[in-house]
């Protein structure tokens, strides 16, 4: 009897920093060890990630669209895809239309949901958040966290995910974005009202690539560390992407389960 053929493809934004590309492989790994009767493949979204590692590094990675067209063209029967997205925005939507167009080429198509997506998921990921860094925080220490914000509709995710974590009892937890709203000139004002004296910052990422180095931790005179510090607060950097996180790669292997039907 012939076996029927099914691809697992997690798709990323992607990274060129090596010491940043461990988190998108713990999760790869983790949603492979959960399915592993599927053929894997990996997919980026930025094309200018993919052609700085073709040109600097010599590593080939394909795009979405890439990726289906050889699936089609190897005769591949069910794909399930699994963005690591943390919320369901532009990039969520993009890959979901492409998908779209393979619906008639591939009888079986499916795609996992966001990092964040139900009541369980935003509990889910602040406890991991917290069980992270709660050991560098003191009682009346701020946790200030760096999403990466969007034009989108589902900004409003991160404003969600700061009320689940006070409603868990973490009050001293700040979220702002970089391309979104609030930004930290918004979280500052707040963080003034109090009486903060020592700011952990932390990225909100899946990677800690450019935005997490360079944005938020970095020694700019505009970088958040350094404003934050210029305003008077003691600052530590956490740097670490959550796709580091077992618990959340674990969180994406999950939602492959629950994948919806393109």
């Amino acid at each position: 009897m012939k076996q029927m053929k099914k691809a697992l493809v997690v798709v990323s934004f992607g990274t060129t920093y090596e010491g940043a590309i461990g988190a998108i492989v713990n999760i790869e790994e983790t949603c492979k060890k959960a399915y592993p009767d599927y053929d894997f493949y990996r997919a980026f979204t930025s094309g200018m990630i993919i052609r700085k590692l073709k040109r600097t590094q010599d590593i080939t990675i394909m795009n979405p669209e890439d990726v289906m067209e050889h699936l089609v063209a190897e005769g591949y029967e069910e794909v399930i895809c699994q963005p690591t997205h943390i919320i369901g925005g532009i990039e969520y939507d993009k890959l979901s239309a492409i998908l779209m167009n393979y619906k008639d080429k591939i009888p079986v198509i499916r795609i996992g949901k966001p990092l964040l997506s139900d009541e369980s998921d935003y509990e889910s990921v602040c406890q991991a958040v917290m069980d992270q860094v709660k050991d560098r925080l003191e009682e009346n220490d701020a946790l200030v966290l760096m999403g990466h914000g969007s034009e989108h509709s589902a900004n409003s995710t991160y404003f969600m995910f700061e009320d689940m974590l006070r409603d868990m009892g973490y009050n001293n937890t700040f979220i702002a974005t970089v391309e979104g709203f609030p930004k930290l000139d918004y979280i500052l004002r707040r963080l003034k009202r109090t009486h903060v004296e020592k700011v952990v910052l932390m990225p909100l990422l899946i990677v800690a690539g450019l935005h997490a180095r360079e944005d938020l931790a970095g020694d700019e005179e505009d970088s958040w560390k350094s404003i934050l510090v210029k305003n008077g607060f003691q600052v530590e950097p956490f740097v670490i992407g959550l796709g580091e996180f077992d618990a959340i790669a674990r969180l994406f292997a999950k939602h492959l389960g629950s994948a919806d039907q393109i």
